[in-house]
C-alpha cells in the first residue's frame, strides 16, 4: 500500500510540474516579443532597403518585414531563412574567376554623356529641281553628263525635238516685233503688248523653254523645233532618264539636279533616346571615308518612323563646303547630351531574350539572383533601370550569360517549365504548379499567377495597382 501510494505520488508531481513547464513556456515568448523593439521595416528581395513605418517595397512590392533590436526577422540575402527565387544558382569564387564574372554596384549616374549613332546624308528637298518635259516629244542629243557629275548654272543637258515648239515661238516673236514697234505712246496700249509679250514668254517656259534659250530667241529672233535643257543651278544630277532617240510625253522627268551646298543629315535615333534631342541642338558629323568632320543642327522639322530600322529618323542641316558629302553616304554621328540623375547599369549586365530583361543579383556567399527588370534610355553603354533593382545592389556585369545559362537549367531541373511572372513581388512562378496551389487571379480577361498566398491577396485587394506591372 505504502508503495502504491508513493508512485501516486510521484505521478501527480510530474504532471504538475509539466503543466507548469508548459504554462511557462507559452507565456515566455509572449512577453519577450512584448518587449522586443522593431527597429526598422526591411525587404527580403532587398535587404539594403529600409522604412521605419510597415508598407510595401518600392521596387519589387513584396510586403515589408520588421527588424527587431535583438536581430530577430532580420531578411537574409541568400543563404539564410530568405527564400531565393527559382532560378537562383551559387557559384563559388574559382568558378567565378574561371568563367569572367565581375561584379559592379548599381548607381545613378548624371551629367554629360554623348549619344552615337549612324546617319545618311540626304539632299535639301527644298535645293532639288526636277527638270520635267512641257511637251510631247522626241530625244534629239545628250550631253556626256550623268548621274552624280557636278554640272554648272545653265549647261546644256540634252536637246528634245518638239514641233508644237514652233507655233509657241512664232507667237512669241511676233508679240516681240509687235512691242518693239509701238508707234504710239498711249501707255494702254504698251501695257497690252507688254502683257502679251509676257503670256508668250511664259507658254514657251510651260514648254520646258529655259531662259537662256528664251534670250537667244529674242536676239536671233529665229524659230526652231528644239528644246534645250539646261541646269537651273550649279548641282549634282541625282537621276537621268534620257537616251537619244526616246520619246518622251508631256510631264516625264527627264534629270534631277541638286544644289548640295547644304545637305541634310537623317540620323537613326531610337524611341526611348529622342526626349534628350532637341530642335537646334548641335551634334558633330564625321565622314570617315574622307576623315572630315562637320557640325550640324537638329531641324525643327519633326522625326519620322522608319519601319526598316524601328528607329525615328531625325533631320539635322549643315553646311557642305567641296561638295564632300554625297547623297546616300554614311557617316557618324555624335549628339552631347545632358542627363538627369537616373539607375543605370552597365548594357553586358542585362540578358535580353525580346520577352523579358534579366539581370543577376548578387546575395553573397555566392549566390546569384535572376531579377527581372524594366528598362529606359540606353545611352552608350549604360542602360536606365526603371523599375525592378535599387540603388546599392551588387550586379553581375560580366558573365552573365554563363550565369544565365545555369540558371535556366536549374529552373528546368526545379520543375518551372511555363515560367510566369508575379505582378507582386516579380519572382518567376511555375503556372502548374501556382494552379495546383489556387494561386492565381482573373483580372480582365487576363489569368495572373502568384507565387504566395500574400502576393495573391494582395493583388486580390488591389488589381489594378498590379495588373500592369
Amino acid at each position: 500500500m505504502k508503495m502504491a501510494r508513493y508512485v501516486a505520488l510521484i505521478v501527480v508531481v510530474a504532471v504538475v510540474a509539466f503543466a507548469g513547464g508548459s504554462w511557462w513556456t507559452g507565456r515566455t515568448p509572449d512577453a519577450a516579443q512584448q518587449q522586443q523593439k522593431v527597429l526598422y521595416y526591411a525587404c527580403p528581395m532587398h535587404p539594403q532597403y529600409h522604412s521605419d513605418r510597415a508598407g510595401d517595397c518600392p521596387s519589387c512590392g513584396m510586403r515589408l518585414e520588421p527588424v527587431y533590436a535583438d536581430g530577430a526577422g532580420k531578411p537574409t540575402s541568400g543563404s539564410g531563412g530568405s527564400p531565393l527565387p527559382a532560378g537562383a544558382v551559387q557559384i563559388n569564387s574559382e568558378r567565378q574567376q574561371a568563367i569572367g564574372v565581375r561584379l559592379g554596384v548599381a548607381e545613378k549616374v548624371s551629367g554629360t554623356r554623348t549619344l552615337r549613332t549612324t546617319g545618311r546624308v540626304a539632299a535639301d528637298d527644298n535645293a532639288t529641281y526636277p527638270l520635267v518635259s512641257g511637251v510631247d516629244a522626241r530625244v534629239s542629243e545628250v550631253r556626256s553628263p550623268t548621274t552624280g557629275t557636278l554640272v554648272r548654272r545653265n549647261e546644256t543637258l540634252a536637246s528634245l525635238y518638239a514641233p508644237e515648239l514652233l507655233i509657241t515661238a512664232q507667237g512669241y516673236l511676233i508679240a516681240l516685233n509687235t512691242f518693239d514697234h509701238l508707234a504710239t505712246q498711249d501707255p494702254n496700249q504698251i501695257a497690252v503688248a507688254k502683257t502679251n509679250l509676257q503670256r508668250s514668254e511664259d507658254s514657251l517656259r510651260n514648254l520646258g523653254v529655259s531662259d537662256a534659250q528664251i534670250e537667244e530667241l529674242r536676239s536671233r529672233r529665229l524659230s526652231a523645233p528644239t528644246i534645250t535643257i539646261a541646269s537651273p543651278v550649279d548641282g549634282f544630277i541625282l537621276q537621268r532618264n534620257v537616251l537619244v532617240g526616246q520619246r518622251v510625253d508631256k510631264g516625264t522627268e527627264l534629270y534631277r539636279i541638286a544644289d548640295l551646298r547644304r545637305v541634310w543629315i537623317l540620323a537613326d535615333v531610337y524611341e526611348n533616346q529622342l526626349p534628350f534631342i532637341h530642335s537646334g541642338m548641335k551634334a558633330g558629323i564625321t565622314a570617315s571615308q574622307q576623315n572630315r568632320k562637320y557640325e550640324a543642327v537638329v531641324s525643327a522639322a519633326q522625326p519620322i518612323f522608319d519601319e526598316a530600322t524601328r528607329t525615328m529618323k531625325v533631320r539635322l542641316e549643315t553646311n557642305n563646303p567641296g561638295f564632300v558629302l554625297k547623297p546616300g553616304m554614311f557617316v557618324d554621328v555624335a549628339f552631347s547630351i545632358e542627363m538627369p540623375a537616373a539607375l543605370a547599369v552597365p548594357a553586358d549586365a542585362i540578358v535580353d531574350t525580346g520577352l523579358r530583361k534579366t539581370l543577376f543579383v548578387d546575395r553573397g556567399n555566392g549566390f546569384f539572383e535572376p531579377r527581372q527588370v524594366e528598362t529606359g534610355w540606353r545611352i552608350g553603354d549604360q542602360v536606365e533601370i526603371t523599375k525592378g533593382l535599387m540603388p546599392g545592389e551588387r550586379i553581375v556585369i560580366s558573365g552573365t550569360f554563363l550565369i544565365d545559362s545555369e540558371s535556366r537549367m536549374k529552373a528546368v531541373s526545379a520543375g518551372i517549365f511555363n515560367a510566369e511572372t508575379d505582378p507582386v513581388c516579380g519572382m518567376e512562378v511555375d503556372q502548374k504548379r501556382a494552379t495546383a496551389a489556387g494561386r492565381k487571379s482573373e483580372y480582365k480577361g487576363t489569368t495572373y499567377y502568384f507565387c504566395s498566398d500574400g502576393c495573391k491577396h494582395d493583388f486580390d485587394k488591389e488589381p489594378a495597382k498590379y495588373a500592369g506591372k
